[in-house]
């Protein structure tokens, strides 16, 4: 059957994926950042699966304010990547794993959990810049990606705790897939920014921090903080966080052997305006 072998965690800052299309991922500002994901590229090759479920937010490429799904699940056998404006990243198209989509959509719409199911989406730098960051710039991805959109741009979006139990829901439905495939699921997003108003530029190390240390050992509780207190200490662009506890809730140790083991932590502040968070957990 499936499994779930391990968790990443990390920001989809845009600018780091521009910093590597234009050749400046080696300037002084650029260095610290990537030299936090040299480890995590290593770990990738060494573990690499057969494949990534991404949870991502889609930034009005795929969606606009006509059309927003709370969670979306990508279904198709291949994704291209969006145009943001300035042409498509110069970057491998996504392959998808139409069979395995499919089944976690059957499995965790029976769950209770409304998906949005999608055969035709382009993918923008919420999916595309963590690949890059852990992958490099390979001419094809090591893997199939499951792209798994969720609403974190228009209020209401889902609550932490609909984000823990989500993942959860994704876990299940993994191990009853019936072929041997190793699964990652990949949370993306955050940490504390925010890009407008009278806080813009805000960073907030101490809270990020203790939220990496909540996510490790604590998400159930860390699933109920509601979401006010991340738009008051992470920044109105906070709220991505939550996207990172579908990911923690997929992990499954509270019913398994215990915590997952600490593959690597990294936090680097700042990366064009946003705090750089990042954790791969192992199941133990």
């Amino acid at each position: 059957m499936a499994a779930i072998t391990a968790s990443v965690y990390t920001s989809h800052v845009p600018a780091i994926g521009a910093a590597l299309d234009l050749g400046k991922s080696g300037e002084p500002y650029w260095q610290k950042v990537f030299a936090g994901y040299e480890f995590s590229k290593r770990w990738l090759k060494d573990n690499t699966p057969d494949v990534i479920f991404l949870v991502y937010n889609d930034h009005a490429n795929a969606f606009s304010l006509d059309l927003i799904p709370t969670f979306a699940i990508g279904c198709a056998p291949e994704f291209a990547i969006a145009d943001e404006g300035w042409g498509p990243r110069p970057v491998p198209k996504v392959i998808g794993h139409p069979e395995l989509a499919a089944h976690i959509a059957q499995s965790v719409i029976q769950d209770d959990f409304d998906l949005t199911v999608v055969n035709r989406m382009p993918v923008d730098h919420g999916l595309t810049v963590p690949l890059s960051l852990m992958c490099g710039q390979p001419e094809k991805w090591p893997c199939p990606v499951i792209p798994f959109a969720v609403n974190v741009v228009q209020y209401p979006v889902p609550s932490g705790r609909r984000c823990f139990n989500l993942g959860r829901a994704i876990r299940k439905a993994v191990a009853s897939f019936d072929a041997p495939l190793k699964v990652q699921v990949w949370g993306t997003g955050g940490m504390s920014h925010q890009l407008q108003g009278p806080r813009a530029g805000l960073i907030n190390r101490e809270w990020d921090n203790a939220f990496l240390d909540r996510l490790i050992a604590d998400p159930a509780g860390l699933s109920q903080m509601p979401h006010i207190d991340y738009v008051r200490e992470a920044g109105s662009e906070g709220i991505e966080l939550v996207m990172w506890l579908i990911a923690r809730g997929a992990m499954g140790d509270e019913s398994g052997p215990g915590t997952p083991r600490v593959a690597h932590r990294f936090y680097h502040v700042p990366a064009s305006n946003t705090a750089v968070g990042h954790l791969i957990l192992e199941n133990t």
